[in-house]
């Protein structure tokens, strides 16, 4: 469901996309990521049921400010959610791919980013589930970033994420990032994401929360460890195939390689 030019594998899981809060580079940059986590959260929510994703990506930034970029990960909510459909229906779209593009600047000592990201569910058939339309999203959202701190708003242009009548929706999310020497950082975050026109007795609305540690490997390779939550209603984000909660606290190691 993804939310840095290069991305952490479990923080982009677990916060959002965070490609669009990095200070723009000094020249212009093309660089590549692959790598792998134990199950892929974005905003809280997990896309994979608890089973491990491969993902990779691609960015280019140039020196004046502007990017692009895409990411892609291996999914399977949207045949979770066929398979959960009484009687189960057909509705493919097993990888996620992420298409960005932006522009960072500064803003009187606050670096601003702002930016379009377009969510594309590979043949995804989720509108062939009763009350769901297609899945692909498109949003825009604007970040600023003083000292540690990291605030986002991301807002939908589209339908999110195959909820019907949710045009408007927004995501709000704070983070920090805190060098902690030696390779580490430490990065709490916290978000609300806000799903338009859903019913208060089973709102897709929700907040999640996560804490996570990254290891800077070497020659490239890194790895995270993060904590994440959120109190998202169970019967809105239950994958009742399996009786597995989507929402649940959890666990998330990735490992990454940047070249």
């Amino acid at each position: 469901m993804k939310l840095k030019s290069k991305l952490l594998l479990a923080l982009l899981a677990v916060s959002g996309v965070a490609f669009a809060d990095e200070p723009a580079a000094p020249e212009d940059s093309l660089s590549y990521n692959v790598g792998a986590v134990t199950q892929y959260r974005y905003r809280g929510i997990s896309q994979t049921k608890g089973k491990p994703a491969l993902q990779g990506g691609a960015d280019f930034a140039a020196a004046s400010g502007w990017y692009v970029g895409t990411w892609a990960s291996t999914i399977s909510w949207i045949a979770d959610a066929g398979n959960a459909a009484t009687p189960k229906v057909s509705v493919n779209g097993p990888v996620e791919l992420d298409l960005y593009g932006g522009y960072k600047f500064d803003l009187n000592g606050i670096a601003m980013d702002v930016g379009y990201l377009k969510y594309q569910y590979l043949g995804n058939q989720l509108a062939n589930v009763p009350g769901q339309v297609n899945a692909n999203t498109d949003e825009v959202y604007a970040a600023a970033t003083y000292g540690v701190f990291t605030l986002k708003d991301s807002y939908s242009l589209s339908n999110l994420f195959g909820n019907a009548n949710s045009k408007g929706s927004q995501y709000l999310d704070l983070s920090a990032t805190f060098d902690l020497g030696e390779g580490y950082s430490l990065v709490p975050h916290v978000g609300r994401q806000v799903v338009a026109n859903t019913p208060a007795t089973a709102s897709a609305s929700y907040t999640d929360y996560s804490l996570t540690v990254n290891k800077d490997l070497g020659k490239g390779l890194s790895a995270s460890l993060a904590a994440v939550g959120t109190n998202a209603q169970r019967g809105v984000y239950t994958a009742n195939d399996a009786n597995y909660f989507q929402g649940r606290k959890a666990l998330v190691l990735g490992v990454k390689y940047a070249f």
